[in-house]
């Protein structure tokens, strides 16, 4: 099943699942609508049913607006690994990004003056649905609502210049994230094609069979550390092809067009501006 966070023609927003090729409104048992996939896990509700159907014009905006929690993974390709003549991991290699980062599909990234060599990262992301501590791998899918599409934008001179990724993952609006969210019993993780337009030029093109950890390892690794809560977002790693190691050396700029896309998933398309 497919779910998406859809800003309807009035400016509200709702959660909304695809049924064919329209949208149906998701709603409470007492009638009431969730106004975002976060809204339905955050509320712990569990229980939900379908609406009538979406009229009218919407865009697609960020399934969980704003997360708990965002946890990232580094040099978890094999191929991005050795494209920094770096060994692929023994363990999964941990970071944040602030929560407030999200933004959904079709909305500007602002790069501010104190952001430099600005850099992309298609990702898969993993929104958990159910929290818990300790989950086995064998237990993961329990856990996880579905999965989207994430742009983990990033500052590498602010990574570099600081040595640790906090400040330069952090930046409002480096995080796009959508169009929808895909269930697990739809996708199989194990092998699907993700990758990276920059101006309509393929410049990331890569399998998430190249991961060294996927989520049913993430979500027991992270889940060993502390509890994940619903709505957490994990982004689990970016393919080859990013722009700080390719020899131009060309980073992103205002006007720019990025498409992170993943098959089974969709497109997710942001412009880049000043902020």
């Amino acid at each position: 099943m497919k779910y998406a966070t859809l800003r309807l023609g009035d400016g509200t927003t709702a959660m909304c699942r695809a049924q064919g090729d329209r949208w149906q409104f998701v709603q409470s048992k007492s009638g009431a609508p969730f106004t975002s996939i976060g809204e339905f896990l955050l509320s712990g509700d569990g229980v939900f049913v379908a609406g009538t159907n979406v009229e009218g014009p919407f865009t697609f905006a960020a399934p969980v607006p704003r997360p708990p929690k965002i946890i990232a993974v580094g040099l978890n390709y094999r191929d991005h690994a050795a494209e920094q003549n770096k060994p692929a991991p023994d363990k999964p290699m941990l970071f944040s990004k602030a929560s407030n980062t999200v933004i959904g599909p079709d909305e500007p990234v602002r790069i501010p003056p104190t952001a430099g060599q600005i850099d992309f990262e298609c990702e898969l992301g993993v929104v958990i649905g159910k929290g818990g501590l300790d989950i086995t791998e064998g237990r993961w899918q329990d856990h996880v609502f579905g999965f989207t599409i994430v742009n983990d934008v990033t500052s590498r001179e602010a990574q570099s210049g600081d040595k640790q990724f906090y400040r330069g993952k952090s930046f409002d609006t480096f995080c796009p994230t959508g169009p929808v969210v895909v269930t697990p019993d739809e996708l199989d993780w194990r092998n699907l094609r993700l990758g990276m337009k920059l101006n309509g030029a393929t410049m990331q093109n890569g399998n998430t069979s190249d991961m060294c950890f996927g989520p049913p390892a993430l979500v027991a690794y992270v889940s060993a550390v502390h509890a994940l809560e619903p709505g957490d977002l994990i982004a689990t790693g970016t393919p080859a092809g990013v722009l700080m190691y390719r020899p131009e050396k060309r980073f992103l700029q205002p006007g720019d067009i990025t498409e992170a896309w993943i098959d089974g998933i969709g497109v997710l398309k942001n412009r880049f501006e000043k902020r």
